[in-house]
Protein backbone atom coordinates (compact mmCIF):
# COMPACT_ATOMS: atom_id res chain seq x y z
CA UNK A 1 0.00 0.00 0.00
CA UNK A 2 1.00 3.70 -0.32
CA UNK A 3 2.38 5.75 2.18
CA UNK A 4 -0.87 6.27 3.86
CA UNK A 5 -4.32 3.99 3.46
CA UNK A 6 -6.47 6.98 3.74
CA UNK A 7 -8.33 4.64 6.49
CA UNK A 8 -8.83 5.37 10.33
CA UNK A 9 -9.93 3.48 13.25
CA UNK A 10 -12.49 5.35 15.04
CA UNK A 11 -13.84 3.14 17.67
CA UNK A 12 -13.11 -0.13 19.63
CA UNK A 13 -14.75 -2.82 21.20
CA UNK A 14 -13.23 -5.72 23.29
CA UNK A 15 -14.95 -8.19 25.72
CA UNK A 16 -12.98 -9.89 28.59
CA UNK A 17 -10.51 -12.68 27.23
CA UNK A 18 -11.24 -16.30 29.22
CA UNK A 19 -13.15 -19.11 29.81
CA UNK A 20 -16.52 -18.35 29.07
CA UNK A 21 -18.66 -21.33 30.11
CA UNK A 22 -22.13 -19.19 29.83
CA UNK A 23 -21.71 -17.29 26.72
CA UNK A 24 -21.96 -17.80 22.86
CA UNK A 25 -20.44 -17.04 20.18
CA UNK A 26 -23.05 -14.80 18.81
CA UNK A 27 -23.37 -13.38 22.67
CA UNK A 28 -19.54 -12.03 22.46
CA UNK A 29 -20.08 -10.55 18.92
CA UNK A 30 -22.45 -8.68 19.90
CA UNK A 31 -21.11 -7.44 22.93
CA UNK A 32 -17.72 -6.11 21.50
CA UNK A 33 -19.67 -4.89 17.90
CA UNK A 34 -21.99 -3.02 20.54
CA UNK A 35 -19.76 -1.50 22.19
CA UNK A 36 -17.11 -0.66 18.73
CA UNK A 37 -20.07 0.97 17.40
CA UNK A 38 -21.08 3.36 20.62
CA UNK A 39 -17.31 4.16 21.03
CA UNK A 40 -17.47 5.28 17.53
CA UNK A 41 -20.91 7.23 17.54
CA UNK A 42 -21.93 5.54 14.42
CA UNK A 43 -25.38 3.39 14.17
CA UNK A 44 -25.65 0.11 12.43
CA UNK A 45 -27.17 2.19 9.43
CA UNK A 46 -23.94 4.09 8.71
CA UNK A 47 -22.43 0.39 8.50
CA UNK A 48 -21.35 -0.60 4.65
CA UNK A 49 -19.90 -3.57 5.29
CA UNK A 50 -19.04 -6.09 8.08
CA UNK A 51 -16.11 -8.35 8.12
CA UNK A 52 -15.68 -11.48 10.31
CA UNK A 53 -12.39 -13.19 11.48
CA UNK A 54 -13.15 -16.24 12.89
CA UNK A 55 -10.76 -19.32 12.59
CA UNK A 56 -13.34 -22.11 14.05
CA UNK A 57 -11.96 -25.33 12.17
CA UNK A 58 -14.51 -27.18 14.49
CA UNK A 59 -14.76 -25.25 17.07
CA UNK A 60 -18.08 -24.41 17.84
CA UNK A 61 -21.18 -25.20 15.63
CA UNK A 62 -22.21 -21.70 14.95
CA UNK A 63 -21.37 -22.36 11.55
CA UNK A 64 -22.52 -19.14 9.61
CA UNK A 65 -20.75 -17.14 11.74
CA UNK A 66 -20.68 -13.74 9.90
CA UNK A 67 -24.51 -12.79 10.01
CA UNK A 68 -24.29 -13.15 14.03
CA UNK A 69 -22.89 -10.06 13.80
CA UNK A 70 -25.88 -8.40 12.41
CA UNK A 71 -27.85 -8.92 15.37
CA UNK A 72 -25.82 -6.77 17.14
CA UNK A 73 -27.67 -3.66 15.69
CA UNK A 74 -31.33 -3.73 13.79
CA UNK A 75 -30.01 -1.54 11.72
CA UNK A 76 -27.38 -3.85 10.47
CA UNK A 77 -29.88 -5.68 8.29
CA UNK A 78 -29.20 -6.62 4.36
CA UNK A 79 -25.95 -4.48 5.25
CA UNK A 80 -23.17 -7.06 3.32
CA UNK A 81 -21.01 -9.44 5.73
CA UNK A 82 -18.32 -11.89 5.14
CA UNK A 83 -16.16 -14.05 7.39
CA UNK A 84 -12.07 -14.07 6.50
CA UNK A 85 -10.37 -16.89 8.02
CA UNK A 86 -6.48 -17.08 7.69
CA UNK A 87 -5.49 -19.14 10.57
CA UNK A 88 -4.74 -17.51 13.61
CA UNK A 89 -4.16 -13.72 11.66
CA UNK A 90 -8.10 -14.04 10.69
CA UNK A 91 -8.82 -11.11 12.57
CA UNK A 92 -6.14 -9.12 10.53
CA UNK A 93 -7.11 -10.50 7.21
CA UNK A 94 -10.72 -9.17 8.37
CA UNK A 95 -9.24 -6.02 9.01
CA UNK A 96 -7.52 -5.29 5.50
CA UNK A 97 -10.76 -6.75 3.91
CA UNK A 98 -12.05 -3.73 5.36
CA UNK A 99 -9.18 -1.03 4.76
CA UNK A 100 -9.82 -2.65 1.05
CA UNK A 101 -13.18 -2.08 0.73
CA UNK A 102 -13.10 1.88 1.76
CA UNK A 103 -10.16 2.33 -0.40
CA UNK A 104 -12.12 1.08 -3.39
CA UNK A 105 -14.57 3.00 -2.32
CA UNK A 106 -16.90 0.45 -1.82
CA UNK A 107 -17.79 1.29 1.52
CA UNK A 108 -17.18 4.51 3.83
CA UNK A 109 -17.54 3.30 7.37
CA UNK A 110 -16.81 -1.04 7.79
CA UNK A 111 -17.32 -3.28 10.70
CA UNK A 112 -15.01 -5.51 11.68
CA UNK A 113 -14.81 -8.33 14.27
CA UNK A 114 -12.84 -10.88 15.67
CA UNK A 115 -14.35 -13.55 18.10
CA UNK A 116 -13.45 -17.13 18.60
CA UNK A 117 -15.55 -19.64 21.21
CA UNK A 118 -12.69 -22.47 22.08
CA UNK A 119 -12.57 -23.65 26.00
CA UNK A 120 -15.36 -25.72 25.79
CA UNK A 121 -13.08 -28.40 23.93
CA UNK A 122 -10.72 -30.80 25.83
CA UNK A 123 -7.29 -29.63 24.86
CA UNK A 124 -6.31 -32.44 22.85
CA UNK A 125 -9.39 -31.18 20.70
CA UNK A 126 -7.88 -27.57 20.13
CA UNK A 127 -4.69 -28.76 19.67
CA UNK A 128 -5.81 -31.10 16.74
CA UNK A 129 -7.93 -27.97 14.94
CA UNK A 130 -5.23 -25.69 15.34
CA UNK A 131 -3.10 -27.88 13.56
CA UNK A 132 -5.58 -27.83 10.64
CA UNK A 133 -3.33 -24.96 9.91
CA UNK A 134 -0.19 -26.85 9.19
CA UNK A 135 1.02 -28.37 5.97
CA UNK A 136 -1.61 -31.43 5.60
CA UNK A 137 0.18 -33.14 2.51
CA UNK A 138 3.10 -34.19 4.13
CA UNK A 139 3.00 -37.22 6.87
CA UNK A 140 5.50 -35.89 9.27
CA UNK A 141 4.33 -32.05 9.11
CA UNK A 142 0.51 -33.44 9.32
CA UNK A 143 1.74 -35.15 12.68
CA UNK A 144 3.59 -32.43 14.11
CA UNK A 145 1.30 -29.78 16.73
CA UNK A 146 1.81 -26.35 16.92
CA UNK A 147 3.60 -26.68 20.20
CA UNK A 148 6.11 -29.02 18.18
CA UNK A 149 6.78 -26.81 15.25
CA UNK A 150 7.38 -24.07 17.98
CA UNK A 151 9.47 -26.43 19.66
CA UNK A 152 11.49 -28.03 16.46
CA UNK A 153 12.15 -23.98 16.16
CA UNK A 154 13.71 -23.67 19.58
CA UNK A 155 15.77 -26.20 19.34
CA UNK A 156 17.25 -24.90 15.88
CA UNK A 157 17.71 -21.66 17.08
CA UNK A 158 19.51 -22.62 19.90
CA UNK A 159 21.94 -25.09 17.55
CA UNK A 160 22.37 -22.32 15.42
CA UNK A 161 23.58 -19.44 17.35
CA UNK A 162 24.45 -21.38 20.43
CA UNK A 163 21.67 -19.48 22.81
CA UNK A 164 20.50 -20.87 25.91
CA UNK A 165 17.10 -19.57 25.03
CA UNK A 166 16.63 -18.19 29.07
CA UNK A 167 14.81 -15.34 26.88
CA UNK A 168 11.87 -17.22 26.40
CA UNK A 169 11.78 -17.41 30.04
CA UNK A 170 12.54 -13.67 30.32
CA UNK A 171 9.37 -12.73 27.69
CA UNK A 172 7.17 -14.64 29.47
CA UNK A 173 8.00 -12.91 32.59
CA UNK A 174 7.44 -9.72 30.99
CA UNK A 175 4.17 -10.18 29.06
CA UNK A 176 2.68 -11.94 32.45
CA UNK A 177 3.86 -8.16 34.23
CA UNK A 178 2.35 -6.34 31.36
CA UNK A 179 -1.26 -8.36 31.96
CA UNK A 180 -1.44 -7.49 35.48
CA UNK A 181 -2.34 -3.89 34.33
CA UNK A 182 -4.75 -5.12 31.27
CA UNK A 183 -8.25 -5.88 32.78
CA UNK A 184 -9.21 -7.94 29.80
CA UNK A 185 -6.46 -10.12 30.06
CA UNK A 186 -7.13 -13.87 30.39
CA UNK A 187 -4.08 -14.67 32.83
CA UNK A 188 -3.52 -11.66 35.25
CA UNK A 189 -0.73 -13.66 37.39
CA UNK A 190 2.88 -12.66 37.95
CA UNK A 191 5.17 -15.13 37.21
CA UNK A 192 9.11 -15.20 38.30
CA UNK A 193 11.90 -16.19 35.66
CA UNK A 194 13.01 -19.06 37.86
CA UNK A 195 9.62 -20.57 37.60
CA UNK A 196 9.48 -20.00 34.05
CA UNK A 197 12.98 -21.04 33.33
CA UNK A 198 12.69 -24.23 35.07
CA UNK A 199 10.71 -27.98 33.94
CA UNK A 200 8.61 -28.81 37.04
CA UNK A 201 5.24 -30.82 38.23
CA UNK A 202 3.39 -27.39 37.80
CA UNK A 203 5.55 -25.93 34.34
CA UNK A 204 5.80 -29.20 32.44
CA UNK A 205 7.73 -29.53 28.81
CA UNK A 206 4.91 -29.31 26.46
CA UNK A 207 6.88 -30.02 23.44
CA UNK A 208 10.99 -29.60 24.34
CA UNK A 209 12.42 -27.09 25.25
CA UNK A 210 8.53 -25.53 25.45
CA UNK A 211 7.46 -25.30 28.97
CA UNK A 212 3.60 -24.34 30.26
CA UNK A 213 4.63 -20.82 30.44
CA UNK A 214 6.22 -20.60 27.23
CA UNK A 215 2.58 -21.58 25.08
CA UNK A 216 -0.04 -19.09 24.79
CA UNK A 217 -3.74 -19.65 25.86
CA UNK A 218 -6.49 -21.48 25.05
CA UNK A 219 -9.25 -18.71 25.34
CA UNK A 220 -12.74 -17.55 24.40
CA UNK A 221 -13.27 -13.41 23.55
CA UNK A 222 -13.78 -10.93 21.14
CA UNK A 223 -12.70 -7.84 19.56
CA UNK A 224 -13.97 -5.04 17.13
CA UNK A 225 -13.39 -1.91 15.56
CA UNK A 226 -14.92 0.68 13.10
CA UNK A 227 -13.26 1.57 10.27
CA UNK A 228 -13.67 4.68 8.25
CA UNK A 229 -13.08 7.21 5.58
CA UNK A 230 -9.97 9.39 6.94
CA UNK A 231 -12.38 12.25 5.66
CA UNK A 232 -15.34 11.00 8.38
CA UNK A 233 -12.88 10.62 11.11
CA UNK A 234 -12.81 12.92 13.67
CA UNK A 235 -11.00 13.75 16.53
CA UNK A 236 -9.59 10.72 18.55
CA UNK A 237 -9.17 8.24 15.50
CA UNK A 238 -5.81 6.75 14.44
CA UNK A 239 -4.72 6.54 10.88
CA UNK A 240 -3.45 3.30 9.67
CA UNK A 241 -0.58 4.71 8.08
CA UNK A 242 0.42 1.58 6.26
CA UNK A 243 -0.70 -2.36 6.62
CA UNK A 244 1.65 -4.89 4.22
CA UNK A 245 -0.20 -8.87 4.20
CA UNK A 246 2.63 -11.41 3.22
CA UNK A 247 2.30 -14.85 2.60
CA UNK A 248 5.18 -17.88 2.57
CA UNK A 249 5.18 -21.60 1.40
CA UNK A 250 2.96 -23.28 4.04
CA UNK A 251 5.27 -26.85 3.32
CA UNK A 252 8.02 -25.77 6.25
CA UNK A 253 10.54 -28.01 4.93
CA UNK A 254 10.57 -25.48 1.81
CA UNK A 255 11.90 -22.60 3.92
CA UNK A 256 14.03 -21.99 6.72
CA UNK A 257 11.45 -21.62 9.45
CA UNK A 258 13.35 -19.98 11.74
CA UNK A 259 15.17 -17.20 9.26
CA UNK A 260 11.50 -15.75 9.94
CA UNK A 261 11.61 -14.44 6.31
CA UNK A 262 7.69 -13.77 5.97
CA UNK A 263 7.06 -11.93 8.93
CA UNK A 264 10.97 -9.47 8.08
CA UNK A 265 9.23 -8.73 4.75
CA UNK A 266 6.12 -7.92 6.15
CA UNK A 267 6.68 -5.79 9.13
CA UNK A 268 9.89 -4.09 6.63
CA UNK A 269 7.39 -3.58 3.99
CA UNK A 270 4.46 -1.66 6.28
CA UNK A 271 7.24 0.60 7.88
CA UNK A 272 9.01 1.63 4.69
CA UNK A 273 5.42 2.19 3.13
CA UNK A 274 4.85 4.50 6.42
CA UNK A 275 8.27 6.32 5.67
CA UNK A 276 9.50 5.36 9.31
CA UNK A 277 12.05 2.78 10.85
CA UNK A 278 11.53 0.57 13.92
CA UNK A 279 13.28 3.54 15.86
CA UNK A 280 10.21 5.84 15.26
CA UNK A 281 7.91 3.21 16.57
CA UNK A 282 6.83 3.96 20.07
CA UNK A 283 5.35 0.45 20.97
CA UNK A 284 4.09 -2.68 19.34
CA UNK A 285 1.64 -5.52 19.54
CA UNK A 286 2.97 -8.74 17.90
CA UNK A 287 2.38 -12.56 18.23
CA UNK A 288 3.73 -14.29 20.67
CA UNK A 289 2.15 -17.68 20.28
CA UNK A 290 4.94 -19.11 21.60
CA UNK A 291 7.30 -17.09 23.52
CA UNK A 292 9.85 -18.61 20.65
CA UNK A 293 8.00 -16.64 18.30
CA UNK A 294 7.91 -13.51 20.11
CA UNK A 295 12.41 -14.02 20.27
CA UNK A 296 12.19 -14.17 16.08
CA UNK A 297 10.11 -11.13 15.85
CA UNK A 298 12.18 -8.74 17.38
CA UNK A 299 14.87 -10.10 15.04
CA UNK A 300 11.90 -9.80 12.18
CA UNK A 301 11.60 -6.28 13.56
CA UNK A 302 15.19 -5.12 13.37
CA UNK A 303 15.35 -4.66 17.18
CA UNK A 304 18.47 -7.34 16.93
CA UNK A 305 20.57 -9.54 14.31
CA UNK A 306 19.70 -12.91 13.64
CA UNK A 307 20.74 -14.91 16.96
CA UNK A 308 20.50 -11.51 19.00
CA UNK A 309 16.94 -11.46 19.53
CA UNK A 310 17.13 -12.26 23.77
CA UNK A 311 19.45 -8.88 23.71
CA UNK A 312 16.54 -7.49 23.57
CA UNK A 313 14.47 -8.57 26.43
CA UNK A 314 17.47 -8.93 28.67
CA UNK A 315 18.42 -5.11 28.18
CA UNK A 316 15.22 -3.81 29.13
CA UNK A 317 14.47 -2.56 25.24
CA UNK A 318 11.10 -4.39 25.09
CA UNK A 319 10.13 -3.98 28.50
CA UNK A 320 7.54 -1.13 29.91
CA UNK A 321 9.99 2.02 30.16
CA UNK A 322 12.28 0.99 27.46
CA UNK A 323 12.86 2.20 24.20
CA UNK A 324 10.31 -0.24 22.09
CA UNK A 325 7.66 -1.56 24.83
CA UNK A 326 6.51 -5.04 23.42
CA UNK A 327 3.22 -6.34 24.34
CA UNK A 328 1.85 -3.86 26.30
CA UNK A 329 -1.45 -5.94 26.59
CA UNK A 330 0.32 -9.21 27.91
CA UNK A 331 0.22 -10.72 24.15
CA UNK A 332 -1.50 -14.30 23.43
CA UNK A 333 0.72 -15.35 26.23
CA UNK A 334 -1.18 -13.85 29.29
CA UNK A 335 -4.21 -11.49 27.35
CA UNK A 336 -5.13 -14.80 25.48
CA UNK A 337 -5.39 -16.53 21.81
CA UNK A 338 -8.99 -16.28 20.75
CA UNK A 339 -7.55 -17.32 16.98
CA UNK A 340 -9.92 -15.27 15.27
CA UNK A 341 -9.64 -12.24 17.61
CA UNK A 342 -6.58 -12.33 17.74
CA UNK A 343 -5.32 -9.72 15.39
CA UNK A 344 -8.27 -7.40 15.63
CA UNK A 345 -7.54 -7.26 19.62
CA UNK A 346 -4.26 -6.60 18.70
CA UNK A 347 -5.57 -3.58 16.86
CA UNK A 348 -7.99 -2.45 19.41
CA UNK A 349 -5.70 -2.50 22.02
CA UNK A 350 -3.04 -0.01 19.59
CA UNK A 351 -6.00 2.14 18.72
CA UNK A 352 -7.10 2.34 22.61
CA UNK A 353 -3.19 3.02 23.28
CA UNK A 354 -2.31 5.98 20.66
CA UNK A 355 -5.64 7.79 22.16
CA UNK A 356 -4.80 7.92 25.71
CA UNK A 357 -7.58 5.36 26.50
CA UNK A 358 -5.30 2.15 27.39
CA UNK A 359 -6.31 2.52 31.20
CA UNK A 360 -3.16 1.28 33.80
CA UNK A 361 -1.37 0.18 30.31
CA UNK A 362 -1.28 3.33 28.80
CA UNK A 363 2.49 4.63 27.75
CA UNK A 364 2.99 8.95 27.82
CA UNK A 365 2.05 10.20 24.41
CA UNK A 366 2.61 7.19 21.62
CA UNK A 367 2.87 8.59 18.33
CA UNK A 368 3.18 5.67 16.48
CA UNK A 369 2.51 1.88 17.23
CA UNK A 370 3.17 -1.61 15.45
CA UNK A 371 0.38 -4.36 15.16
CA UNK A 372 1.91 -8.20 14.05
CA UNK A 373 -0.79 -11.03 13.26
CA UNK A 374 0.01 -13.98 11.94
CA UNK A 375 -1.14 -16.94 10.81
CA UNK A 376 0.34 -20.37 10.96
CA UNK A 377 4.01 -21.02 11.23
CA UNK A 378 4.80 -17.43 9.70
CA UNK A 379 2.74 -18.45 6.63
CA UNK A 380 -0.01 -15.63 7.16
CA UNK A 381 2.03 -12.05 7.99
CA UNK A 382 0.01 -8.86 9.01
CA UNK A 383 2.05 -5.80 9.89
CA UNK A 384 0.05 -2.68 10.57
CA UNK A 385 1.52 0.94 11.59
CA UNK A 386 -1.15 2.90 13.74
CA UNK A 387 -0.22 6.30 13.70
CA UNK A 388 -1.83 9.04 16.06
CA UNK A 389 -4.42 11.68 14.56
Amino acid sequence: MSDTTGVSIIGSGHTAFGRHDARTLEDMIVECAREAMTAAETGGDQIDAVFLGHFNSGLVSDGFASSLVHQADPALRFVPAARLENACASGAAAILAGVSAIRAGQARRVLVVGAEKMTHRATPDVTQALAGAGYQNDPQEKALSFPQIFGIAAQEYAHRYQSPLESMARIAVKNHENALRNPLAQMRREMTFEACNTVSEKNPLIADPLRLTDCSLVTDGAAAIVLAADDLAGDGAVSIRAMSHVSDLLPMSARDFVAFEGPRRAIGQALGAAGLGIGDVDFAEVHDCFTVAELLIYEAMGLAEPGRGGDAVADGTVHRGGRLPVNLSGGLKAKGHPVGATGVSMHAIAYRQLTGQAGDMQIDSPEFGLVFNMGGAAVANYASVLQAR
